[in-house]
């Protein structure tokens, strides 16, 4: 099966779907497909790094295969694993029957369960791969993956070498919770992915919240940078943003006034302290949204 072409103005088909990307973010996905080579996103927590990679799929028309990486990962859970109730269900069926059973009976396909990187490399199609907070991962594994995304070749001892039919679309994202290896940074293309700028969430808040009222969108708009400039422990990220437009449209507000702040706080900052830490922010917007 042949992959679909990219379209011609990425930006556009990106903005279709409510994710406004910028120039050098466009540009840096149309690469990984032009080039096939994975790309690194690393920014703060809530900027739309994984966001990116699910538009990129539906864009493409193609399946979004996630890895959610953590601390202990390894290969095997990566990769695949047996499932072991229906080898032995076959096993004491065979018993049974008087059937003698071999290795290659109870290691068959049929008992293969795929986990993603072994899935990805099994599509018919490129999929887009995401490996999710890569950075939460430790060294070992990083180095796995170094290999996997040199090769694009994995060997199951029981199978043999299974290869990839079609390249995927490998975007690894990073929140910076531990620095990574000089080595994986070489393999990857890079981007950087920073908070938008008030115009570009203002433009995020209108795509995918269309019904929003223009002065309510501009209100949070202004709230949320204003948030941002606070040492917080969580500062609140594109997500937190839309959630609180939605919260105040499902509370019918259309002003963000004190009482309209106090009801919808929670949708914003996440972190008792944070909350408190804003406090006096939060008068201000409140005050000047009043005299507005």
């Amino acid at each position: 099966m042949t992959d679909p072409p990219v379209p011609l103005d990425l930006a556009a088909a990106f903005r279709e779907r409510g994710y406004v990307a910028g120039d050098a973010l466009v540009t840096a996905l149309r690469l990984v497909v032009a080039l096939g080579k994975p790309l690194l996103l690393e920014g703060p927590a809530g900027v739309g790094k994984t966001e990116a990679a699910k538009t990129l799929a539906e864009v493409l028309g193609t399946r979004l295969i996630r890895l959610q990486c953590y601390e202990g990962l390894d290969a095997q859970a990566a990769l695949y694993e047996w499932n072991y109730a229906r080898q032995l269900l076959h096993l004491r069926a065979a018993e049974a029957g008087g059937r003698p059973v071999t290795d290659e009976d109870l290691y068959g396909p049929q008992f293969l369960m795929q986990r993603p990187l072994l899935e990805a490399i099994r599509q018919p199609t490129s999929p887009v791969l995401l490996i999710d907070e890569v950075d939460r991962a430790d060294e070992a594994f990083e180095a796995f993956l170094l290999e996997l995304l040199a090769e694009w070749q994995v060997t199951v001892p029981e199978l043999g070498t299974l290869r990839a039919t079609a390249r995927p679309h490998v975007l690894l994202t990073s929140n910076r919770s531990r620095e990574l290896s000089d080595a994986l940074r070489r393999r990857c293309l890079y981007q950087w992915v920073e908070y938008p700028s008030a115009a570009q969430e203002l433009d995020i808040l209108r795509a995918r919240l269309p019904g929003i009222d223009e002065a309510l969108a501009r209100q949070v708009t202004a709230a949320v940078h204003a948030l941002r400039a606070l040492p917080l422990g969580k500062p609140p990220g594109v997500a937190e943003t839309l959630d609180w437009a939605a919260a105040l449209l499902a509370l019918h507000r259309d002003w963000l006034d004190a009482p309209a702040l106090e009801a919808t706080l929670g949708a914003v900052l996440k972190l008792h302290e944070d909350q408190r830490l804003a406090r006096p922010t939060l008068d201000r917007i409140a005050a000047h949204n009043a005299g507005a």
